[in-house]
């Protein structure tokens, strides 16, 4: 099974030489003809969505296997390897890097009217499209902010999202000096066929070398009571919400103190802890902070306007416009500290790209999965119209 996912790389600041990227588009258009000859444009589609497949195509392209740019040229080569050859293939990418990212509803709608699709059909890619990247930027708060988004769909209906945030250098505190941390960046995938609900584990087969600690993850399963009272909450109306937050905003800088302790039982501000309702959960490092409760305009006018849209669900909540990290993040503490609903902390990575990693964090690659993807990569190299020493090349790079 083909599943989607998130990769972390180390950063590239360079550019791609332009000998390099031509040579990527050319390679690229053969992979990709023979691919979607071999499999069609569905599967096509579904497999790019796989993050160590997308891998490995980019490492068959010649770049490196975890370089975070493999993600914004393979994707960008792709693109134009394809250009003006779409409708033959059956496949159509939008979006990109940067600026490019934001015009991707607009070259679905473009793409949608060229090929005469009913505009049902062409929304439904739109709205795909955009909840994918509200939910990697506000659902899933691990620290990485999207710069890039591209979107891949066929004819009929199938699509994929390949999108990648950065968590630039940035100072920490640690055995009593700063020091910088190691830029990262970190890919999504999504496959329409996975999704069964876009606010509940959208993603699957997620890959990563490095594990974030205390990410707030409003995707997951465990998460499930919090959406549940934070729409409650919404539906309560704006002034029932309020004075729920302004509890929280009255004992922020006690709040961040007693939750930051190790809660195996009621302790600290016996008052506080009451007052809050705690009795009953337990906290370790709790990535609160008192910020988190001050006082904003825009996310009272954001918080005035989704009680007054009632939205009937979560997924609805989150499509209102203005609607961002900030949010939901307030309405996800307010659930957690006054009425007990928990939601999860843990990284969602589940595989390491680190060929296994030899301590398997945060979790093994599948081998099987891995050697089947080369063995796919190795045929359809195989099948290419390249010279047998560039062939040859390539496969080597495979392994």
């Amino acid at each position: 099974m083909y599943r989607s996912g998130i990769a972390t790389f180390t950063l590239d600041y360079g550019k791609c030489p332009p000998w390099l990227f031509e040579r990527m588009v050319k390679l690229g258009r053969e992979m990709t003809r023979v691919l979607i000859e071999e499999y069609g444009p569905d599967e096509f589609i579904k497999r790019i969505a796989d993050p160590v497949w997308f891998q490995s195509l980019g490492t068959v392209l010649a770049f490196d296997w975890n370089a975070s740019g493999l993600t914004t040229i393979l994707t960008a080569a792709l693109k134009e390897a394809i250009r003006g050859q779409e409708k033959d293939l059956g496949v159509f990418i939008a979006g990109g890097k940067g600026k490019t990212s934001r015009r991707t509803p607009d070259e679905i709608i473009n793409w949608g009217e060229k090929l005469n699709l009913p505009a049902p059909k062409t929304q439904s890619l739109v709205y795909g499209s955009k909840m994918a990247a509200k939910v990697d930027s506000a659902l899933i708060q691990d620290g990485f902010q999207i710069y890039h988004h591209s979107f891949f769909f066929s004819r009929g209906g199938a699509w994929t999202v390949v999108q990648q945030g950065m968590n630039p250098p940035h100072k920490i505190y640690v055995g009593g000096e700063y020091r910088m941390t190691e830029g990262t960046a970190r890919r999504y995938h999504w496959h329409s066929e996975n999704i069964k609900d876009f606010v509940c584990e959208p993603h699957s087969g997620i890959a990563s070398q490095t594990k974030v600690k205390s990410p707030l993850n409003l995707t997951a399963e465990k998460s499930e009571k919090t959406r549940e009272v934070s729409t409650e909450l919404v539906k309560a109306g704006y002034h029932s919400l309020m004075k729920d937050i302004e509890i929280l905003r009255k004992h922020s800088s006690e709040l961040h103190k007693t939750l930051a302790l190790k809660i195996s039982s009621p302790a600290g501000d016996e008052n506080l802890v009451k007052l809050l309702k705690l009795e009953n959960i337990e906290f370790q490092h709790h990535p609160v902070e008192a910020e988190d409760f001050s006082k904003s305009r825009y996310l009272e006018k954001i918080l005035w306007q989704v009680c007054d849209q009632q939205p009937e669900n979560y997924e609805k909540l989150l499509a209102i416009k203005g609607v961002g990290p900030k949010t939901m993040r307030a309405l996800a503490l307010t659930a957690e500290v006054i009425y007990g609903a928990r939601p999860s902390y843990e990284d969602p990575a589940r595989y390491s790209f680190a060929h296994g990693g030899k301590d398997a964090t945060p979790y093994p690659v599948d081998k099987k999965t891995y050697d089947q993807t080369i063995e796919i990569m190795k045929n359809a190299v195989q099948k290419t119209k390249l010279p047998f020493s560039e062939k040859r090349k390539i496969i080597e790079r495979l392994f």
